[in-house]
């Protein structure tokens, strides 16, 4: 697509609502924001703390800072580009996920809903935002009334993970997403999994890719083996993400363990608290080495043997867009992972498994056949999903949504 052909967006006022701006494995809203801040205003909203975020001994950096910002010893609302702020709003959400009845957890949602619309029209104020546009990052919860209270000429709704199956909103965030997908003037999905899924209430769903930031995960680039890794055996299997125990498989992970000792299995992110009680942590060959932040992430990829995504198979992890495949592959690494919907446009350029025995085979298969002319073609085949071309396809149907307004 030539310049002169990019539809664009220019000077208009933007709110992103979602994950944590400093949330350390990074967020699609985060990098769609900075796409948008080329030629647009940016207010970035945390989504608000919960009393059990302080209630933690010991927080990361990233939830010590919002913590010191609702104590007051950090203001809450801060600039870190010519057109970008970021909000942290300076309340706490009234608990109510466990609450079984619906007109009750509504009714508690609707109240923390105008808490938080508040602050961010106070901030929309004194920044001088119009007309604005408000991109939901899957916020079901959150977001659900911002539409009524702020009033946005736009409300996107951005689909990135399949919710349905997951236990937290399985009593409230079934019935409450097709809602808010209804009521949205566009939504957006990185995957055609969620896209079908999308469609089903909303005509005006489309599909836009995914992005990974290659400036981050550069094949080229010769990065510095961690300290972590020094002294490890290997080869090193190795993963690099939330240990969420209702995304992958741990089961398989201890198979993968114990199927070969000599081999070192790192675990580089953040653990529930199924993972923080885990058999994984009893076993010698396996390390888990926390939060890390995005910059030295890159470093711990390159000098993995090979790289894995031990999904479970389950109505959430069916059809998400695997973005950690695309950092694993534009390093170059050889990539192992459970066969899924959304790895189908992958099969080319990575191992996919079924049951663990396969997974075992396959990463045997990986750590011989790896060369440097597979890591290019991995590298190159990742560098096609960039965050401009997604983004490029959200202006497309975004324009093409106003035009037809215009018209009725």
């Amino acid at each position: 697509m030539s310049d002169f052909q990019k539809p664009t967006i220019k000077n208009r006022d933007v709110v992103f609502v979602g994950f944590p701006f400093l949330y350390p494995i990074g967020s699609n809203s985060k990098d769609l924001s900075l796409q948008f801040e080329k030629e647009n205003r940016i207010l970035y909203v945390n989504i608000p703390l919960s009393g059990k975020d302080f209630k933690m001994e010991n927080p990361p950096p990233h939830l010590q800072n919002r913590i010191d910002i609702q104590n007051g010893l950090k203001p809450g609302l801060s600039k870190i580009g010519d057109h970008y702020w970021i909000l942290e709003p300076r309340f706490v959400t009234i608990p109510h996920n466990g609450i079984k009845f619906p007109f009750l957890f509504d009714f508690i949602n609707w109240i923390n809903n105008k808490r938080y619309a508040g602050f961010i029209a106070e901030a929309i104020k004194e920044l001088g935002f119009k007309d604005i546009i408000i991109f939901s990052d899957q916020s079901i919860y959150h977001s659900f009334y911002l539409k009524e209270f702020l009033k946005p000429d736009w409300f996107i709704y951005y689909e990135r993970d399949y919710l349905q199956g997951v236990d937290y909103f399985k009593h409230h965030g079934s019935r409450l997403e097709p809602k808010i997908i209804g009521k949205s003037d566009i939504v957006l999905n990185n995957s055609t999994f969620l896209q079908e899924f999308t469609s089903k209430y909303n005509p005006n769903s489309y599909f836009v890719g995914q992005g990974c930031d290659l400036s981050l995960f550069d094949y080229s680039k010769d990065y510095a083996l961690p300290e972590d890794l020094r002294n490890l055996n290997r080869p090193i299997i190795g993963y690099v993400g939330a240990l969420v125990s209702h995304r992958l498989d741990i089961d398989l992970l201890i198979h993968i363990a114990k199927a070969n000792s000599a081999w070192s299995l790192v675990l580089v992110g953040p653990e529930d608290e199924v993972f923080e009680s885990s058999e994984l942590h009893l076993l010698p060959n396996v390390y888990f080495f926390g939060i890390k932040s995005v910059d030295v992430l890159p470093g711990f990829i390159k000098h993995f043997d090979v790289c894995i995504n031990p999904q479970i198979m389950n109505p959430v992890t069916i059809g998400n867009y695997p973005r950690k495949i695309d950092e694993y592959l534009a390093i170059g690494k050889p990539v192992v992972a459970l066969k899924t919907v959304a790895m189908k446009d992958f099969e080319n350029y990575s191992y996919l498994a079924i049951t663990k025995e396969e997974f075992v085979s396959q990463i045997i298969r990986a750590l011989k056949e790896n060369t440097p002319e597979l890591e290019k073609k991995r590298s190159e085949f990742a560098g096609q999903h960039t965050w401009e071309n997604s983004f490029q396809l959200i202006l497309m149907h975004f324009l093409k949504k106003m035009r037809k307004e215009s018209q009725i």
